[in-house]
């Protein structure tokens, strides 16, 4: 059998690659590191902060401008982008945005690549500063729902982090200042993306005044487990910080998630995100390699407990390594916003191999080709398949900290991402192994487009990239 479908592939390699090279979404793959376009909109200017926030899937990327003012003074915006071409597709605007609304400030992007959440933290629709969440359809820009808590107040800052369900009827919002379990303890909230509906609130068991629960949240590829940051919780001393995951289906607390070695000020929980059986959180003030030098850990979902902690080669004090995380398969990436190597707080992002969780290993480090001072890159960072993309919301292109974002190449090196059985070339049995998980959600290879399912793309793309490897 085997044999007959390796003579047929020959007859039919020709046209599937010609017909990959044309039809294929997934971007091109390059050597690892590689920048692959700077994104910029079309009408940015100075101080919209372009690059805040950033999401990733697939073709499609999101990016937030929370100052920009086209509907009054930072009211915000966010920019979908095709990664292919680097070109922008829509700019995302709320139907009734107003100044100070601060719309953009976080983003993401459903796996599908379909539906877009947006964050407002500053709107006032409960009171002042309460804050909202704007659902959009991104084959149309158009705006679907806008998300309010049944029980928002002023000052609740919901919308402060933002998360949607790789099946696209699930979002989680977090609002860090909301006052349940004392002032400034902070919650999160599940919505019915379908409905616009709240579903449940989402409150840590040991919740405690100015916690900040909510500060981050995240979804597990497979849409049952939440992760969700409290930075200035007080587990390990004042502001130490810590995460807790929940399970979606019921809203109750699974674990809580601290660091082995956490400490006052290490701001732990400020960023995190989950992939699979693995969690990674941000603890940008740690002090490892200096003071707040930052560091980040991967933890087992299943168990709660610490696996590893990440920290660059060249980590130095200030640079706020673990600012923001994300994770995609086995492949990890963290920004530190104020690592110097392009000039005082120019930033840099870290790619990481973490296959093997308990021995994770630095792949990269990302720099911008034309980085400089205070551009902040690495501020945001998010990663689908082969595909990262990382905010510097203080470059100057567009004027003063107009912003921008970057798409790199996170392929691993020495290796080509279609190689499925790692045997150095790309055939028969890479082939098998693909249709082996036709229309499943494996959260990483063979599911090359990064888009949740893996099909016709992810096949035109290991077609077109038949034979040896690189």
């Amino acid at each position: 059998m085997i044999q007959a479908l390796e003579t047929n592939m020959r007859h039919l390699m020709p046209l599937l690659a010609a017909a990959a090279s044309v039809l294929s979404t997934a971007p091109a793959y390059a050597d690892l590191g590689d920048e692959l376009a700077k994104l910029l909109a079309n009408d940015g200017a100075a101080d919209d902060r372009f690059g805040v926030s950033v999401a990733i899937s697939g073709a499609i990327a999101i990016v937030g401008a929370w100052q920009d003012n086209d509907s009054g003074d930072d009211s915000g915006s966010a920019y979908l982008f095709d990664t292919t071409t680097g070109q922008q597709i829509f700019k995302l605007l709320p139907d009734d945005g107003a100044a100070d609304d601060r719309f953009g400030d976080s983003v993401a992007i459903s796996p599908d690549g379909i539906g877009a959440i947006v964050g407002a933290f500053f709107d006032d629709d409960n009171g002042f500063l309460s804050g909202s969440a704007y659902l959009f359809d991104t084959t149309t820009g158009r705006q679907i729902f806008k998300l309010l808590p049944n029980d928002g107040a002023e000052f609740d800052l919901f919308g402060i982090s933002v998360e949607i369900s790789p099946d696209g009827i699930g979002a989680i919002v977090g609002a860090r200042l909301d006052d349940d379990n004392g002032p400034n303890s902070g919650s999160a909230y599940l919505f019915d993306t379908t409905t616009g509906r709240q579903i449940a609130k989402l409150l840590p068991n040991d919740g405690a005044f100015n916690d900040q629960f909510g500060v981050s949240v995240s979804i597990s590829p497979d849409g049952i487990e939440a992760i969700v940051g409290a930075w200035q919780d007080d587990d390990s001393g004042d502001d130490s910080g810590s995460a807790y995951l929940f399970d979606i289906r019921t809203g109750q607390q699974i674990f809580k998630l601290l660091p082995d070695d956490g400490a006052a000020e290490d701001r732990f929980g400020l960023s995190v995100a989950i992939s699979g059986a693995t969690a990674i959180v941000g603890a940008f003030l740690d002090d490892d390699n200096g003071s707040n030098s930052g560091s980040a850990y991967l933890f087992d979902t299943t168990t709660g407990r610490q696996i590893a902690k990440l920290l660059p080669d060249d980590g130095a004090a200030g640079d706020e390594f673990g600012v923001s995380v994300a994770i995609s398969g086995e492949t990890a990436i963290v920004g530190a916003q104020r690592h110097d190597d392009n000039g005082e707080g120019s930033g840099s992002a870290y790619l990481f191999d973490i296959s093997d969780m308990a021995n994770p290993r630095q792949l990269f480090k990302l720099l911008a080709d034309d980085g400089a001072v205070n551009d902040h890159f690495g501020i945001s960072v998010a990663i689908s398949g082969a595909t990262a993309i990382v905010g510097a919301n203080g470059d100057d292109d567009n004027g003063t900290d107009s912003g921008s974002a970057f798409l790199f190449d996170a392929a691993a090196p020495g290796m080509c991402p279609w190689d499925l059985d790692a045997g150095g070339s790309v055939g028969i049995t890479d082939l098998l192994k693909l249709l082996a998980a036709w229309g499943t959600d494996p959260g990483g290879p063979p599911d090359f487009d990064g888009d949740g399912t893996v099909g016709i793309l992810d096949l035109l793309t290991l077609l077109g990239n038949w034979g040896a490897c690189p």
